[in-house]
């Protein structure tokens, strides 16, 4: 079994688990299945997958008391979860981006569109080509560890966020648009509103701490990332 195409269903209806089952063994992926949080809580202590396929809706403890938990571990913070749900309005898209989710896909869904986005989650969070550490006044990332530290002391942050930071790192100063964000750090194919990166932008901010204050607001533009220019608007 390849622990990197590990993948983890977690719902409470057996016709859903099985279609999902079916699909991801056919791209060479190894599927767990779980009918609720808790068998799904005890399975990813037991063998954590490379991502989970996480229902809304589960009987006694939701998904989104789930994701809050596994995002509050730093045993379990970093595995990609992708949200499946029959609630479609956007306040609940994102209340699941905010929690923690790295994609949310709303019932009925494509299963091609669902392996897609899989997929793209999946590549993301690989980690940068270089393994050199890229550091900016006291803040540190290791790519190598995949590690973020600050004055020594490590930050807890999820792979969405990560990844956005590293993009920052890489390319200080300039400023970019919520859809040049989509296309670099989430990839092209990725089909997500632009209010998605307003949410993860908060998580690091969150995550940063005081060093939050490099990634900036440029009204009517995005974001930038500068030490130069330490004010921004939240």
């Amino acid at each position: 079994m390849n622990s990197d195409k590990t993948i983890l269903i977690v719902d409470d209806e057996a016709a859903i688990r099985d279609m999902l089952r079916i699909a991801l063994e056919m791209e060479g992926y190894h599927c767990l299945e779980a009918v609720d949080a808790r068998e799904a809580h005890s399975t990813i202590i037991d063998s954590p997958p490379s991502l989970i396929l996480l229902d809304w809706m589960l009987p006694g403890s939701s998904g989104i008391d789930l994701a809050r938990r596994l995002k509050k571990d730093e045993l379990t913070t970093s595995i990609p979860i992708i949200m499946l749900t029959a609630k479609g309005e956007e306040d609940n898209k994102v209340q699941g981006l905010e929690v923690g989710a790295d994609d949310y896909i709303t019932k009925p869904f494509s299963v091609r569109e669902l392996v897609a986005r899989l997929k793209a989650v999946l590549r993301r969070i690989k980690g940068i080509d270089s393994q050199e550490p890229i550091e900016i006044a006291g803040l540190l990332l290791d790519p190598a560890n995949h590690l973020v530290t600050i004055d020594s002391s490590p930050v807890v942050m999820g792979p969405t966020e990560y990844r956005l930071l590293e993009f920052f790192l890489t390319h200080q100063d300039r400023v970019y648009s919520r859809c040049q964000l989509l296309d670099w750090v989430w990839g092209g194919n990725v089909y997500l509103e632009e209010r998605t990166v307003d949410v993860h932008i908060r998580r690091l901010r969150k995550a940063l701490k005081t060093y939050g204050r490099f990634v900036q607001t440029v009204r009517g533009a995005g974001y930038r990332f500068s030490a130069k220019l330490a004010n921004y608007e939240p």
